[in-house]
């Protein structure tokens, strides 16, 4: 692996923005042992969202619940969820998390009037803690409705509010200003040098916890990485460079990826941390800009080629989420142990099943040789597999093998609901998806660890 280089273009300029609050003495030494330990090699991390990991699902509650009561509780459920989140990533080995914005529902809204830092301030700490002491690095991406550059007043007002909600979170975790806010400049609203001029002012206008914070990605329609990388020399904000973006929107003649990284890298301070970008693969056949179902990991790996001695963190955005993670952190180490390939093998298993029992039987085979690490190969074949549409057959057969955990645990009648559910399903009068549905819950009835780890239902 190449070591770590930050790259400093000649034109690149910064201006200054307040210190954050920094967490404690030993948990910098901590933050700074780690740091060390990963200066040669890319991070590697997913948003919002963790797959097959039972307890890691975030709650939400309608406006017309959402009592203080209520809130509380899916407040305290959230928070669970975030820490069992924080467990698998460390035994993953993924060091940087997107936290979702639904963690503290209507976290910037009136309709939430719980006092949730204050109500959960030691879980809140203790949580911010973990994350240190396991060294990831936590970030925040409020939505497509937060529009700081709105002409609108109120619509500004309220962008402002939910930024404020998103660093208050992020401060009651005891995070320092390394934990980044990630924001698109917003509308163009028909004159986009105004558009660019309204953020800069409303930026400004941000008390300075958030300017810390604060993060700008070009978009896919609006904002090219040059516009943003000229506003954040303007405002002295860190610019995220998103590669799929960049690829839909560009100005012709535009610089080429690497040179628009290394600009965008130079708006990074120390006090800022590494360097972050978005990387993403366009999904075939879809519009522009959407996100594949799964990092493609030939591609992944000629992107991490190309980096060269880059080292930003790298924030996948993709739909199976911290898969992806697992599969690019065990592709980039080719010295990893053979257990790790076997443990993925365990939680993919069925799902390759279910569409081609070739590709299940050719990864049984090459998983035999426990001298070698065959992780390309290995994701290789599951991602050829899964390209193929699963037939009436192969679901099936895959769902037998599935239902063998819990059929001598299951009731008469859940035995015949099964059987009657695998029965029209093979009769075109059923969806595999409630063929799924079942074996999904008797698997939780019965607490069937190994089948809730596994990926079958997440797939």
């Amino acid at each position: 692996m190449n070591d770590c280089v930050k790259k400093q273009p000649s034109d690149g300029s910064h201006a200054q923005r307040p210190k954050q609050p920094t967490a404690s003495t030993s948990a910098k030494a901590r933050e700074s042992s780690r740091a060390q330990e990963s200066t040669s090699q890319i991070l590697v991390g997913y948003a919002s969202k963790t797959l097959a990991v039972p307890g890691a699902a975030m709650r939400s509650i309608t406006k017309r619940l959402a009592t203080s009561e209520r809130l509380a509780q899916v407040v305290s459920d959230n928070l669970a969820a975030l820490e069992t989140t924080l467990d698998y990533n460390r035994a993953n080995g993924i060091r940087i998390f997107r936290i979702s914005s639904d963690v503290i529902p209507f976290g910037s809204s009136p309709v939430n009037q719980l006092d949730w830092q204050t109500a959960f301030a030691s879980q809140l700490a203790h949580l911010g803690e973990k994350a240190r002491a396991y060294g990831i690095r936590l970030s925040m991406h409020p939505g497509q409705y937060t529009v700081l550059n709105s002409p609108d007043p109120d619509v500004a007002q309220r962008a402002a509010a939910d930024l404020a909600y998103h660093d208050a979170f992020l401060t009651a975790l005891g995070m320092d200003g390394t934990c980044k806010i990630i924001l698109h400049v917003g509308g163009a609203y028909g004159d986009k040098r105004a558009a660019l001029d309204r953020f800069a002012s409303a930026y400004q206008k941000l008390p300075s916890t958030i300017r810390q914070r604060l993060v700008i990605e070009n978009d896919d329609r609006l904002f090219t990485a040059l516009d943003v990388l000229q506003l954040c020399r303007r405002i002295g904000a860190p610019m995220v460079f998103d590669t799929l973006h960049h690829q839909i929107n560009h100005e012709p003649g535009a610089p080429d990826q690497l040179t628009l990284i290394d600009k965008a890298g130079s708006t990074w301070t120390a006090s800022d941390g590494r360097q972050k970008i978005h990387y993403s693969q366009q999904a075939l056949g879809k519009r522009a800009g959407a996100h594949t179902d799964t990092i493609a990991i030939d591609e992944f790996l000629e992107f991490r080629t190309a980096l060269g001695d880059r080292c930003p963190d790298v924030m996948l955005e993709v739909k199976d989420k911290n898969l992806s993670a697992v599969k690019c952190l065990t592709c980039l180490d080719p010295n990893g142990p053979i257990t790790r390939l076997e443990q993925e093998w365990a939680r993919y298993k069925y799902v390759v099943l279910e569409h081609d029992q070739a590709s299940y039987q050719r990864i049984r085979t090459l998983l035999k040789d426990k001298q070698s690490r065959p992780a390309v190969p290995f994701y290789r074949l599951v991602e050829q597999s899964l390209a193929i549409p699963a037939s009436t057959g192969s679901f099936a057969n895959a769902a037998q093998h599935v239902w063998g955990y819990v059929s001598d645990l299951s009731t008469d009648k859940e035995r015949a609901s099964f059987l009657d559910a695998m029965e029209r399903f093979q009769r075109g009068e059923a969806t595999a998806e409630s063929v799924k549905r079942k074996l999904l819950g008797l698997a939780r009835k019965y607490d069937q660890a190994y089948l809730l780890a596994s990926y079958y239902f997440a797939l």
